[in-house]
């Protein structure tokens, strides 16, 4: 993706760039805070919500067509996070970079670091699915998969993965956008896919038969679109970072500063898609009822936090814009409030879901056993989501700062406390302690993230006191 322009060259003094000719399309040093945030968080939350709800329409379709359909979905679900992975980390190195190169006043180099992010995508998502693409079989093996889920596991992840690097650079460009400001069009975006998404598969799933690969092929064919969208934004000089051919750097220095801040989101992915794939290997031996039952759970999950890592996501660039510019009484109000917002939605979500239980799992299934199941599930692994609104902001915020280091403690949830709980607590437990490897985890991620949150409260607080020179990267 190259732009050219006669009127978009940086001009540069001896420091800095000064501030290109066009204009961003939010002023992310506004001081009226609660417009700011708003402006910035509620499309990149009805994004990622729609992305939510994208995954529960594909669910009600394919639920149509049986058990094992739904479960083979499900168990693909790891596979298209774990896909996820290198999107997020590029992404988040990417936003963390070019908000604070943005708040610092330095718009060439948020441009090179946008340019060389998408220039790194595109070759990974192709090796990537070369890759993985003959190791399906062994892979879905791994994961448990029934004689009779394996066929159309594989009919569904094997279109999928030709979708992979659309949806690399798809996740790569949001990132881009959302970081300086103009999260209003990554949501139009999210929308038209969605909506293609949906008129789509009910055409390729019935009417033209193709069942699961119906769904696979709907998505796939969004995701492009999705592509071609950002691909015009991008050259109509949609916005102040210009990504361009000649600003694409291969510097050591700066893959490395995209790649120390995009490693930690980058494993969370990886260990999310683990933990799920342990999940429903744990689940296995109960029978493809209970792999389907805990496939509708973890996508009612995905639905609560989807809108709470958007709404951080939308407010980080204000996190990262502060940064730079060393505007910590800014940082502060905004992270306040981003804490309050994250920690309400959560809480009433969690509540919500365990009072709702039955009817919320009885849109993905009419199968009785399976609804039980799925109720019971739903109620234990939303016990403590109250906690995820600290976590989610927690990480934001060190996203933000670029602390590639601290903002590892995402890992805690899915990672340290989940993959060992779900490893030893069935073989005890049975089902029972399947459900509480996650609750668990949930509860111990959530404490630890309290401990950071208050520790970064006041850090910032004595920078705020003392000046700049108390800031540490």
């Amino acid at each position: 993706m190259s732009v050219n322009g006669p009127n978009t060259e940086f001009a540069l003094d001896s420091k800095r760039n000064v501030m290109p000719k066009k204009k961003q399309h939010v002023d992310l040093s506004d001081q009226n805070l609660l417009s700011l945030i708003l402006r910035l968080a509620i499309p990149s939350v009805v994004g990622l919500s729609i992305h939510a709800l994208q995954q529960v329409v594909n669910a009600i379709f394919v639920g149509a067509l049986g058990a094992q359909a739904i479960a083979a979905v499900s168990m693909t679900l790891p596979i298209v996070v774990l896909l996820a992975a290198a999107g997020q980390g590029i992404g988040v190195g990417a936003a963390s970079f070019i908000s604070r190169h943005l708040g610092a006043r330095e718009y060439l180099e948020a441009s090179r670091g946008a340019s060389t992010a998408l220039a790194l995508a595109a070759p990974i998502g192709i090796i990537v699915t070369l890759t993985l693409l003959p190791n399906l079989p062994g892979i879905f093996a791994t994961l448990g998969a029934t004689p009779t889920i394996m066929p159309v596991a594989l009919d569904y992840a094997g279109t999928v993965l030709l979708g992979y690097t659309p949806m690399l650079l798809n996740t790569v460009s949001g990132f881009i956008v959302r970081a300086e400001g103009y999260t209003r069009f990554s949501m139009w975006v999210m929308m038209t896919a969605f909506i293609l998404n949906a008129v789509l598969d009910p055409v390729f799933i019935f009417s033209l038969d193709l069942g699961v690969r119906g769904a696979a092929l709907a998505t796939l064919v969004s995701q492009i679109s999705a592509v071609g969208l950002y691909i015009v934004y991008f050259t109509k000089l949609g916005g102040t970072v210009l990504v361009r051919i000649s600003h694409i750097s291969l510097r050591a220095d700066r893959i490395r500063q995209l790649a120390l801040v995009g490693a930690p989101a980058t494993m969370t992915s990886i260990l999310s898609a683990l933990a799920v794939m342990l999940l429903y290997g744990a689940a296995a031996p109960f029978g493809d009822d209970s792999i389907a039952a805990v496939g509708i759970a973890v996508r009612i999950l995905m639905v609560g936090a989807l809108p709470i890592t958007g709404f951080c996501i939308g407010a980080q660039a204000i996190l990262g814009f502060g940064w730079g510019a060393r505007d910590y009484a800014h940082i502060l109000r905004a992270a306040k409030f981003m804490l309050f917002v994250t920690i309400a939605f959560s809480v009433l979500y969690s509540a919500a879901v365990v009072i709702f239980a039955r009817p919320l799992v009885s849109l993905f299934s009419d199968n009785e056993y399976v609804t039980e199941i799925a109720v019971s599930t739903c109620i234990v692994f939303h016990l403590f989501f109250g906690l995820f609104g600290v976590q989610s902001f927690v990480t934001a915020i060190l996203q933000s700062f670029g602390r590639a280091r601290l903002s590892a403690i995402a890992l805690a949830r899915q990672g340290y406390l989940f993959i060992p709980a779900v490893l030893l607590f069935p073989l005890v437990a049975g089902f029972n302690g399947l459900l509480a490897s996650q609750a668990l985890a949930e509860l111990g991620a959530g404490i630890i993230a309290l401990i950071v949150m208050f520790n970064q409260f006041g850090e910032l607080r004595r920078a705020l006191r003392h000046g700049p020179q108390e800031r540490s990267g």
